[in-house]
């Protein structure tokens, strides 16, 4: 296990290599960058998406520079009437008087040392920012992945051993519609109802925390961390219980028709023993190894909407206001740290798979 393990680890390297590679060259395709932005509202024209207002009132595109967004200040239709020394100013203050591929080298080097550089607009390094929006993130995904499985492990063994009675059929009833509403449309019904939207103001609508509290006693600030995940939490719960209650009920259920459970039964075993004592490791095995792949899911695409709309200031919110604003080095920078994380996890996917079940070795597979 312990070589399958160093194999395993080192192809994250040119993994997150090539990922980065790609998303590098796909920006640069993309109008619209931090300097255009600034050469636009130095103009007093707005922000704008690679096409600016030209000085006859009508629109043109602006050409990109080859090599990246930061060329030669030149190629930028948008600068006209600007003195070029403000323009060669701003490209050096947001790095892009260099050529694109030393600006990627520049990147990788720092990388190695997970040192991203400093955000375009906010003027803070980037490792900074992840770690001060990090536990928001956290707190959301960990907190919705525990619930979910406690909530979806037990009814799904429920529903496997009751099939077709009227339990099964009318849990079946609420996990449909658990499925069928996004976590996004819930939590927008959650506010209405119990953040002071059109009823009552039960929970808070902003933060994970209140302001001030951090000199509270420790229960009092407890108390008021689980009041603020509360909302949060359950939206995102509501969408994610119904895909692994089916997916325990299925896995329990084949494993209750095998050979070896009607031996247990022949022997004289009871039911909760044939249940508990044979079927569970088995039938676990494909919803315990999935507990890492299913926080990833919630920690980096789940709760992207629920950070805006409860207004939790996230790794999620942050890498999107990146990509909208093309604050490059924020953009790879998240980047680097989702895709770090997600290879980590899978790692831990399979060794959880031997840990749940012994049998299986990963370094005796051909």
């Amino acid at each position: 296990m312990a070589a399958y393990i160093l194999r395993r680890l080192l192809l994250v390297i040119p993994t997150l290599f090539g990922i980065i590679v790609i998303n590098f060259a796909v920006t640069q395709f993309a109008p619209g960058g931090p300097v255009e932005q600034m050469l636009a509202e130095l103009k007093g024209q707005g922000q704008t998406m690679g096409r600016l207002t030209g000085e006859g009132g009508g629109e043109v595109r602006a050409p990109r520079p080859s090599g990246g967004e930061g060329g030669p200040s030149g190629q930028y239709r948008g600068a006209r009437g600007l003195d070029p020394a403000i323009v060669a100013q701003i490209e050096k203050t947001f790095g892009f008087d260099k050529p694109a591929h030393e600006r990627f080298w520049i990147m990788l080097k720092g990388y190695l040392s997970f040192d991203f550089g400093r955000s375009l607009f906010s003027d803070r390094p980037v490792l900074d920012l992840v770690l001060e929006k990090m536990p928001v993130s956290i707190s959301i995904g960990l907190w919705s992945t525990l619930i979910i499985y406690l909530v979806s492990i037990p009814l799904g063994i429920r529903k496997a051993v009751r099939d077709g009675s009227p339990f099964d059929l009318w849990s079946s009833v609420v996990v449909l519609i658990g499925n069928a509403i996004p976590s996004y449309l819930f939590a927008i019904l959650l506010v209405v109802l119990f953040a002071g939207g059109s009823f009552v103001q039960w929970f808070p609508l902003r933060g994970i925390v209140t302001p001030g509290s951090a000199d509270w006693p420790f229960w009092e600030r407890a108390l008021d961390y689980a009041w603020h995940m509360v909302l949060p939490t359950l939206a995102l719960v509501i969408g994610g219980f119904a895909t692994l209650t089916m997916l325990t009920k299925n896995s329990f259920m084949d494993e209750i028709g095998k050979q070896y459970t009607l031996a247990a039964r022949a022997k004289g075993a009871s039911e909760n023993r044939v249940l508990y004592g044979h079927v569970f490791r088995n039938a676990m095995l494909l919803i315990l190894a999935g507990f890492p792949a299913a926080f990833v899911s919630i920690f980096f695409t789940g709760a992207l909407l629920i950070e805006i709309i409860f207004s939790l200031d996230g790794l999620g919110l942050l890498g999107f206001e990146a990509a909208i604003r093309r604050d490059y080095p924020v953009l790879f920078g998240t980047l680097y740290m989702f895709t770090l994380i997600s290879l980590v996890m899978q790692i831990i996917s399979d060794i959880t798979y031997t840990l749940v079940d012994p049998r299986i070795d990963f370094e005796a597979r051909r």
